[in-house]
């Protein structure tokens, strides 16, 4: 594949040396594990969790005989992932055989896709702030098998084999070296892992292995030619992805400063240490001696096909985020980190239907994802639903509570649960809004500090102390509004 330098060089991501500026280049081979009830070529479960090579059919073991049959739900994910990815589908593609030998790959092969993929160039749009929004390019998306897991801390002088994983469907994701910084790298990952959440082709559970990185690096002069690169192999993590590139990009740096060169080669992530070390040189793809896999026939499918999966499409983050803020007129930055997460968005708008869209906004992204993130639930489990979010919200906007209420309110709600409006009701926790009330306390309070009231006149900033002490009168009850005119109108302010 002949490499296309798509970018205009950004300086912001320069990283300095002993002898100028460098620019680091890097792609990504992304593994996305199909959401499918069992593998790509038999009928093998793909449940997680289940003991040791019991997902396991004669035609993961590559016993004698066996012949793969195509799984098509794995070819409707793969063609719905690339759809999403706003990419070209190949309605002719073919299976090939990629041969290396490893222990926990039983055919001694993988079946894999090479020259004619399932699934060509595509783009993934990042938004990266300050710096606007950048295209990635996606090169191609491929469907394959998954190796099995070699197993080496339960005996100290034999490793095991657990074969669970061996023939499942993953689908491989190339992009093109069009990634400038480890920012823009683990914003393409997470951008990705949102994107297949959901279409609902994988799950992105990089912690259990259902979404992981090769992540190719290389070094070079401010707009020059690519240099060599390296690939860390398998990581499982948006952070590792960041931290791995970080020192990948700085070990190559130094070597070419210090008149070296770089080995292309495979290397490891170790988050332990921090760096990355050298695991094996590089396989080009002479190595693994491709050919048209024998047992199957090459895939092939009409638009009718490809316009059925295309018109059930769910609507995409992108959409989605554009949607919210024309919708419920809310920021870039709110609508972005609600559409981070599919269930997060739906539970927004649940609680924004027919209301204030800005301010369930900021009760959704501060108040409760802030205590979910704080006590390790997600909105799924969360003990505040969105019925009784958009409860307190209506309280807030008809002025029966007071924001700081309204925290306290949600407090209860959050360890009591309950109905929002009969808690106010029950627990006498309405704000006061009749200004003769408010009007009384004021006057009490400016006849008994008659020193803080010359110090006022003179500093209007000192306003706040008087309204702090009406709220603790009033048991933070009065309405704030209120209670600010009603003071500068008594202290001669306005």
């Amino acid at each position: 594949m002949t490499l296309v330098d798509t970018r205009t060089p950004n300086p912001a991501y320069f990283i300095g040396g002993a002898t100028g500026d460098w620019e680091v280049i890097i792609g990504m081979e992304v593994h996305a594990q199909v959401i499918s009830e069992s593998k790509l070529f038999s009928g093998a479960s793909t449940q997680f969790g289940n003991p040791p090579n019991a997902n396991v059919s004669f035609v993961d073991a590559a016993m004698p005989g066996m012949l793969p049959v195509i799984n098509e739900e794995c070819v409707r994910q793969a063609v719905r992932t690339g759809l999403g990815l706003k990419a070209k589908i190949n309605k002719h593609s073919v299976f090939d055989r990629k041969n290396y030998f490893y222990p926990d790959q039983p055919p001694g092969y993988q079946i894999s896709q090479y020259l004619d993929p399932i699934v060509g160039e595509g783009k993934v749009l990042l938004d990266m702030g300050e710096d606007g929004e950048v295209e990635i390019g996606i090169e191609r998306l491929h469907l394959e098998t998954d190796a099995g897991k070699l197993i080496h801390d339960q005996d100290p002088n034999s490793s095991f084999v657990d074969l669970n994983r061996a023939g499942v469907a993953l689908m491989e994701i190339v992009s093109k070296p069009d990634l400038r910084s480890s920012e823009e790298a683990k914003a393409y990952l997470s951008k990705l892992r949102t994107i297949l959440r959901y279409l609902g082709t994988c799950d992105g559970n990089m912690e259990q292995g259902s979404m992981r990185a090769d992540i190719n690096v290389s070094v070079r002069k401010p707009g020059g030619e690519f240099g060599t690169r390296c690939e860390i192999k398998n990581v499982n993590s948006v952070r590792f992805a960041g931290q791995a590139i970080e020192f990948e990009a700085r070990r190559q740096i130094d070597i070419l400063e210090d008149g070296g060169v770089i080995d292309q080669e495979t290397r490891l992530y170790d988050p332990k240490t921090g760096e990355t070390r050298s695991m094996r040189s590089k396989e080009d793809a002479q190595d693994y001696r491709y050919f048209p896999e024998p047992d199957l026939l090459p895939l092939e499918f009409d638009d009718a096909f490809i316009e059925h999966l295309a018109k059930d499409l769910p609507e995409l983050p992108d959409e989605k985020r554009h949607r919210l803020m024309e919708t419920f007129g809310l920021t870039h930055y709110d609508a972005s980190i609600l559409v981070m997460d599919r269930a997060n968005a739906d539970f927004f708008e649940e609680v924004a239907e027919g209301r204030d869209g800005k301010l369930c906004a900021n009760w959704v992204i501060n108040e409760l994802f802030g205590r979910l993130n704080k006590e390790g639930h997600d909105v799924a489990s969360s003990p505040v639903s969105a019925k009784q979010l958009g409860e307190i919200v209506d309280l807030i906007s008809s002025d029966a509570i007071s924001g700081k209420i309204a925290k306290d309110l949600f407090e209860i709600v959050w360890t009591e649960g309950g109905d929002p409006a009969k808690i106010v009701e029950d627990r006498g926790m309405k704000q006061v809004t009749d200004t003769g009330a408010i009007e009384a306390v004021v006057d009490e309070i400016i006849a008994n500090n008659p020193d803080q009231v010359e110090k006022v006149k003179n500093k209007p900033g000192l306003l706040g102390w008087f309204v702090g002490q009406v709220m603790k009168q009033t048991q933070g009850k009065a309405n704030p509004q209120a209670v600010n005119q009603i003071l500068k109108d008594k202290l001669g302010l306005d």
